[in-house]
């Protein structure tokens, strides 16, 4: 026979006993818990009995319940005592033995209450009474009657008294249940501790059963996860080799997963985080970007339509073949106008690319997770190489601005047919300033809604005013492009 015990400040410890003194081995093993006093501990004191012909049962004997602390307890015993109940009674596993005394009213007994509040169909419920030698008047019809729904039944059985062994104790148990007038008539399938004993072992076996499938596929998720664990952690490196072998394995995958979700347009391994669909990201910031452009040619706002462009071509004037726009004129309206909105690409460079220095470093954080250790490093160096990216995107950027403003001149489709749409609006204009009868607020293609009528004073100047109606169709057209 072996006694165990356990607590947060005493190692765990195993101590051989025999039958006759087990009662002490426990006692000191509560002693040692709990104190010497009345105090109570939720730490388990593990009796392991090995004897021949013994029932194979494994029990868990509570503590009573305790309303009112006596001297040297705490005045919250019963909630410590109730928690310590309800943690081993609450498993759909567990048996209740529910032991009454055959001296008290079984609806008054708090131990029912308390089994009730886990088991209330009393189907995982066995009432043991005692005392029953105290108390014979009355015991068959509760027994019986169930008044309180007691699930397994109930067994009745007689204590030991004083020194009695356990054999003697039995044949004193059965003369009882035999020859007492009152408690005679119990049923025998209601009576004594082999009984019991006997009852606990095919209920115990019929939980098992029960409760077996679901133990068995509990275990087999347990193992699944765990098995996931084990192969989710990092292997070994003993040396210099396994390590370089690793960190390029790990910069394999990050280039892998930047490919499908940057290039390939693939997100299946981030079904739900939209964060991480590249692409359609990307597409958002390019479509908000166009949608800050002017749709319309930018012109100071206080300004009237066409005044800017007569004083450039006022100081562009020099001796130039006639009918013919100045060269300079248009690069000049050309610089201003592009001058308006070379901010925005910028914008867009800096956007872009810090969504997909983040995007790569949540990738790498997410393919090293099993080594913390570098980490720092690559966040480091990633930060360093989109900073060079970021570099050379807004030097080509600013290169093609740069390029546009020196050309003045194109093949470009778009710029052609921008060309057409809007010169089909020069005869409308021209009218609109020469003819007094004219409405003075016109719509012209690119340019929306413009008021003409401060230019009918510069009507005579019609082949200036023609050169500047061309200045600004052919600045638009080029913005176009």
């Amino acid at each position: 026979m072996w006694s165990r015990w356990s607590c947060p400040k005493v190692l765990s410890l195993k101590v051989a006993t025999s039958e006759s003194k087990v009662a002490d081995a426990i006692n000191a093993a509560t002693a040692e818990i709990a104190g010497s006093g009345k105090g109570i501990s939720d730490a388990p004191i593990t009796l392991i009995v090995r004897k021949k012909g013994v029932p194979d049962l494994t029990l868990v004997d509570l503590p009573g319940i305790t309303r009112v602390p006596v001297q040297g307890q705490p005045e919250d015993i019963y909630d410590q005592i109730a928690k310590i109940i309800k943690e081993y009674i609450a498993p759909k596993e567990s048996i209740i033995l529910n032991v009454l005394s055959a001296t008290v009213d079984f609806p008054t007994c708090e131990s029912i209450r308390m089994s009730q509040q886990v088991d209330r169909t009393g189907e995982r419920t066995l009432a043991v009474v005692t005392k029953v030698d105290k108390a014979p008047e009355g015991l068959l019809e509760k027994v019986t009657m169930d008044d309180v729904h007691i699930g397994l039944g109930y067994v009745c059985v007689r204590n030991r008294i004083g020194e009695e062994t356990y054999d003697q104790a039995r044949i004193e148990e059965e003369r009882l249940f035999k020859n007492h007038p009152l408690l005679s008539k119990i049923d025998k399938s209601m009576v004594s501790i082999p009984v019991l004993a006997q009852r606990l072992m095919q209920i115990q076996a019929t939980i098992i059963a029960k409760c077996l499938p679901n133990i068995v596929k509990q275990i087999n998720d347990r193992l699944i996860r765990s098995s996931a664990e084990l192969d989710q952690m990092p292997p070994d490196l003993n040396n210099v080799g396994d390590a370089v072998r690793m960190f390029f394995h790990i910069v394999k995958q990050v280039c892998t997963s930047l490919q499908k979700i940057l290039v390939q347009g693939e997100f299946g391994d981030y079904p739900d985080d939209h964060y991480f669909h590249g692409t359609a990201r990307i597409a958002e910031m390019l479509h908000r970007y166009a949608k800050k452009l002017p749709a319309q040619c930018p012109r100071r706002s206080n300004e009237p339509f066409l005044m800017e462009e007569m004083r450039v071509l006022e100081e562009t004037k020099g001796i130039n073949l006639p009918n013919f726009l100045p060269r300079s004129a248009f690069h000049v309206m050309l610089k201003n106008k592009v001058a308006t909105v070379d901010q925005m690409p910028q914008d867009l460079i800096s956007e872009v690319w810090e969504y997909i220095e983040d995007l790569v470093v949540k990738i790498m954080l997410r393919h090293s997770e099993n080594f913390p250790q570098v980490q720092s490093s690559c966040r480091r160096a990633i930060q360093s190489l989109m900073e060079k990216a970021r570099a050379r995107s807004a030097q080509h950027v600013k290169e093609l601005i740069e390029m546009e403003l020196v050309a003045d001149y194109t093949a470009n489709p778009d710029y052609m047919r921008t060309w057409d749409a809007v010169m089909e609006g020069q005869k409308k204009f021209m009218e609109a300033v020469k003819d007094n009868s004219k409405p003075t607020r016109i719509t012209l293609e690119g340019f929306g809604e413009v008021d003409v009528s401060h230019l009918r004073m510069h009507a005579d100047s019609g082949v200036r005013l023609e050169r500047t109606a061309d200045c600004v169709l052919e600045e638009y057209s080029a913005q176009a492009r």
